[in-house]
């Protein structure tokens, strides 16, 4: 059993491939949703069945796990989904790309018994400590301090689960991996899916031009929605992922409430749909599936959570991060032996070294010299001050405003720094936060003491000379 607590969704700040990133992360969500529709129905004849699995191509990663793994604690069933951007054959029209690589990595955590589900998602800019690891080729590939996703890149799905399973303790049973195709398959044989966008978008990237207010999205407009990077909010993974959890929401809701799971017709229309752009493990069978589907059939969208690795600052590079401990390795521990998800003690207060915040204080006031002396006392807290200014308006309340990867940074600031809830900005600088002080500005918490703190080696002038 799971609790309703979400570890804040984070990922890494950079990321500078609007296309290869952004979709497989969102093909990752909607493979939790094709695997709690593949799994967790069982309204189809087995025979069925078996024409789906024949969509399926299987691989042996056998070698690649060894045979020093995790013990497998309960009959809870682990799916590593993996979202693979492999451009060759249908894919090859979304660009060229040499190899194959992942953006998306979930294990799928499903409980006995079928009472909840809940998605782990692990930053791909997670810095890790890898295990070694053979190739599908026989080489080995030798471990280290590195990110997370390198495990896939160089040694594919089998590397991947193996990492997994060293990192967290949690025995994987097995691997779904989803490539370009598939995406656009599922969401089409759908109809669609319901999306919300705050404003008007115009992006000639991503070729996406919508209104603001809700849509229904397929094809190609739905691939453009998934993997737009700056023409909707800040252009950060973090506020991509919330934007892609919203998305899975819409895909799982629409599966289960437009007759597609009651439907032959309809739901054997999505699980061909799905299935044609899938590879599994080659022990993850049709009868596998069946047997799963008898425990999971009343499985519900409003029984799947989705939650991610706590993490936080790594202080060597800003562009990567590490895992928060011991908030990290209880999650892990609460999956291996099925037990409610605790919430991590303040896990809502965000830790960020004064030293990597780096700021600008901008005056949106009448009062001269306020953004200075703002700005001396954050420098005399460790703060790096990037500027001081005056603000181009005038703000009703003070605000707090950042650039793309520094969501994290500005929680931070706004800790000791009372403004309104931080914003994203695309107009402020990659890292920076905005401090845009208004008429409430009131200073800094704990502000620094006006009195001499006590000394051992004080002099004052009632001392006694004689007295040491």
């Amino acid at each position: 059993m799971f609790s309703d607590y979400e570890y804040p969704e984070y990922d890494d700040p950079l990321g500078d491939a609007p296309k290869r990133g952004v979709l497989w992360r969102v093909l990752g969500w909607v493979s939790i949703g094709l695997a709690v529709v593949l799994v967790g129905t069982s309204l189809v004849a087995y025979g069925t069945y078996r024409k789906l699995q024949g969509n399926i191509t299987q691989e042996d990663v056998t070698a690649e796990l060894g045979t020093h793994r995790p013990p497998k604690l309960n009959q809870a069933l682990n799916v590593l989904l993996i979202g693979s951007d492999q451009r060759n054959g249908a894919n090859a029209k979304y660009g060229k790309a040499e190899g194959e690589r992942s953006d998306t990595i979930i294990l799928l955590h499903f409980s006995p018994g079928g009472q909840k589900a809940v998605g782990i998602s692990f930053p791909r800019d997670s810095m890790v400590n890898l295990p070694s690891c053979k190739t599908p080729s026989g080489r080995t590939i030798p471990g280290g301090l590195n990110m997370i996703n390198s495990s896939f890149n160089n040694g594919g799905a089998g590397c991947t689960m193996h990492t997994i399973e060293t990192l967290t303790g949690i025995r994987v049973d097995h691997f779904v991996k989803v490539d370009f195709s598939g995406f656009k398959r599922v969401v089409d044989a759908l109809g669609g899916v319901e999306i919300c966008l705050p404003q008007r978008v115009d992006d000639r990237d991503s070729k996406l031009h919508l209104s603001a207010g809700r849509h229904i999205v397929k094809g190609d407009t739905a691939l453009a929605y998934v993997r737009n990077r700056h023409g909707l909010g800040d252009g950060s993974d973090t506020d991509r992922i919330k934007r892609q959890q919203k998305f899975l929401g819409a895909v799982v809701k629409k599966a289960t409430s437009n007759g597609t799971l009651t439907s032959p017709g309809k739901l054997y229309g999505f699980l061909d749909a799905a299935t044609k752009s899938v590879t599994t493990d080659k022990d993850f069978t049709v009868d596998q599936m069946k047997k799963v589907a008898g425990s999971l059939q009343g499985m519900s969208a409003g029984k799947v959570q989705f939650v991610t690795v706590p993490w936080g600052a790594y202080a060597p590079d800003p562009n990567r991060i590490a895992w928060r401990q011991p908030d990290a390795n209880n999650l892990f521990a609460a999956i291996r032996n099925d037990n409610k998800i605790q919430t991590p003690a303040k896990a809502q207060k965000v830790s960020v070294p004064p030293a990597q915040i780096k700021v600008r204080v901008l005056n949106g006031t009448g009062t001269a010299g306020l953004a200075q002396r703002v700005g001396d006392q954050l420098t005399a807290r460790g703060y790096s001050v990037a500027g001081i200014g005056t603000a181009t308006t005038r703000p009703s309340k003070t605000e707090l405003r950042y650039g793309s990867g520094a969501d994290q940074q500005a929680t931070a600031l706004g800790q000791v720094a009372p403004a309104s809830t931080p914003v994203p900005d695309q107009s402020v600088a990659a890292g920076v936060v905005d401090l845009v002080l208004g008429p409430d500005w009131n200073g800094l918490k704990g502000a620094q003491s006006t009195t001499i703190p006590k000394s051992s080696d004080a002099v004052t002038a009632s001392d006694d000379p004689c007295k040491t």
